[in-house]
């Protein structure tokens, strides 16, 4: 296998110098080797323009961590050269990290009618609403931003109004499939016509293809969003009982085909969750969803139904302890409880990292006398991103010189390449690069450029990257080993003990149990002040913590973190 499959490409000494006018440099800052935080820096001669601008969810690893966001050097380093940011589709991944990028930067967003009607809600939220011009796009008219060309094709996903990128740039043209997948027939509107991507590739094919490799793992043909409603139509027909049904706030498509089985079997649709809630109301307001007259959006409010004339339709499909659901399940809810025989459908992906508070959900149903269905023997859920034979196809209908895999873990991207590599793209011109290696397309190579730090930020509260390795390593210490709490008085002249010493356990033993311990390592601490130098504080904290650390690792192997607050007056 060539080295280049595995992003190995030779650096040539000639780029940018060779061809002044005609170049295209891509930073990738997220998405390059992980699902989630889509975000690139695009310059040429005359324009810098930031696509995406995703966040991602932190794992089990990131104790505390509300947000993983991308690192934003590079753009603010360039920020009043950035001619606009452009977005794919509405999708956290592709735009949550805008609220800490958009003050630094005085440039318009440009999206689809839906994805912005999101940007400006989440904006408005965060009181920056006045900080950016947000600019609607369609398919019929191009965007022009210097001497890059945007043109938006319609492709199908699991958000409505989502766009692949065909980009004419001076060093040729380039596809960005963003997040895609191809149904042959689509619930609404076109789908992703793969002749709209031909004819922009025209018979020479484009320069570069950059595509989504989530699913590349998965042989064949996606499900197709009519498969599901014909199997949500299936669930319907056979309850006796309500239906509880929960999926993603932002998928459309897929609340409308809730609303149109409860339409056919005669139900009712009580909504619970402000994010579903939300998203209902934007998408009626663009006139992208049809709810049924009846459709009740307070579930406080909700009127006298029987079980079999009403659905609920509500948050945490993926376990989140402060959504509807898991406020159902656990009795927290003001109106809504869980009934002996309720059917309740989960029509969502799990995501990685959440499978253990889905599981706990789901028992605790159980429990409860509900009856849980999820993507089984009839599934209920169909992914909005291509499978192998979607994306062949996408690769053939383009025809790319070059190809750069991204929206994948590094396999993905490694799977991918070597995807492209059967299709017909010569094996060197299959390239894998990760975040925070930009490289450079002319009309006739492609380069490598030198990294940049491209480390993600962790957002915490409102600390933006105050939390990093350090502080996560004494989380994990904190979560599994506990911490003491060394409290000493001194007299600063003669270094005689005035108070203590006291020594407080916070999630290390527990104190009446393990007294007598406690005891012994009150004489360690009176041992180490014996003999020490006055004023010496912080070798005194030092010698204290030294010690107590051997003592307990000693006595009961474990090594909590050990704070002395020790004062001298």
């Amino acid at each position: 296998m060539d080295d280049s499959i595995f992003g190995l490409a030779p650096r040539y000494k000639t780029g940018k110098q060779a061809f002044p006018g005609s170049w295209l440099t891509i930073t990738p800052l997220g998405g390059f080797g992980e699902i989630g935080m889509n975000c690139m820096l695009w310059s040429t001669p005359q324009s810098r323009v930031v696509i995406d601008c995703g966040l991602m969810f932190p794992s089990d690893y990131h104790l505390g961590v509300d947000v993983i966001i991308p690192r934003f050097d590079c753009i603010k380093e360039h920020k009043d050269e950035i001619r606009g940011i452009v977005l794919t589709h509405g999708h956290e991944d592709h735009i949550g990290a805008l609220p800490w990028l958009v003050p630094y930067l005085n440039a318009p967003i440009y999206g689809s009618p839906f994805t912005l009607a999101l940007v400006e809600h989440k904006l408005r939220e965060r009181g920056l609403l006045d900080r950016c011009e947000l600019i609607r796009v369609t398919p019929a008219k191009p965007v022009v931003l210097g001497d890059i060309t945007f043109h938006f094709f319609p492709v199908c996903h699991s958000i409505i109004d989502s766009y692949a990128l065909g980009v004419e740039t001076p060093a040729g043209r380039v596809v960005h499939t963003g997040d895609f997948k191809i149904d042959p027939n689509p619930p609404e509107g076109p789908g992703t016509d793969l002749t709209l991507f031909k004819s922009f590739a025209g018979k020479r094919g484009v320069s570069l293809l950059l595509s989504d490799s989530t699913n590349i793992e998965h042989e064949g043909h996606s499900l197709s969003e009519n498969e599901v409603l014909t199997n949500l139509r299936g669930f319907f027909a056979k309850a006796t009982g309500r239906i509880i049904i929960t999926l993603f706030s932002s998928h459309i498509q897929r609340i409308q085909a809730v609303f149109d089985c409860a339409a056919e079997a005669g139900r009712t649709v009580i909504v619970g969750g402000r994010s579903l809630v939300n998203n209902i109301e934007m998408a009626r307001n663009l006139s992208r969803l049809r709810p049924p007259e009846n459709l009740v959006l307070d579930a406080n409010s909700m009127p006298s139904l029987s079980d079999d004339k009403s659905v609920l339709l509500v948050t945490g499909s993926q376990g989140e302890p402060l959504s509807a659901l898991a406020r159902i399940v656990s009795g927290e809810h003001k109106s809504l409880s869980i009934h002996e025989g309720d059917m309740v459908i989960m029509s969502s992906r799990l995501i990685p990292g959440n499978a253990l508070a889905v599981n706990t959900l789901v028992n605790s149903l159980y429990r409860l006398g509900a009856e849980v269905y999820y993507d089984t023997e009839h599934p209920v859920h169909a992914s909005g991103h291509a499978q192998q034979s979607e994306l062949t196809a996408m690769i053939k209908a383009v025809r790319p010189e070059y190809f750069v895999p991204l929206h994948g873990e590094y396999r993905h991207l490694v799977k991918h390449a070597r995807l492209a590599a059967s299709c017909g793209v010569h094996e060197t011109n299959a390239l894998i690069f990760e975040d925070g290696q930009p490289f450079t397309i002319t009309p006739v190579m492609l380069t490598r450029e030198d990294p940049i730090p491209a480390q993600s930020i962790l957002v915490d509260g409102k600390g933006v990257g105050d939390v990093g390795q350090a502080v996560l390593k004494e989380r994990h210490i904190l979560g599994g080993e506990g911490m003491v709490v060394v409290v000493l008085v001194l007299d600063q002249s003669t270094w005689t003990i005035l108070q203590g010493p006291e020594i407080f356990s916070k999630g290390f033993v527990f104190e009446q149990q393990y007294s007598h311990m406690l005891e012994d390592a009150k004489c360690l601490i009176l041992d180490s002040i014996e003999g020490h130098p006055p004023g010496e504080m912080d070798k005194l904290q030092e010698r204290i913590r030294t010690s107590l650390r051997r003592f307990f690792r000693k006595i009961l192997d474990r090594d909590p973190i050990i704070v002395p607050a020790i004062t001298a007056v």
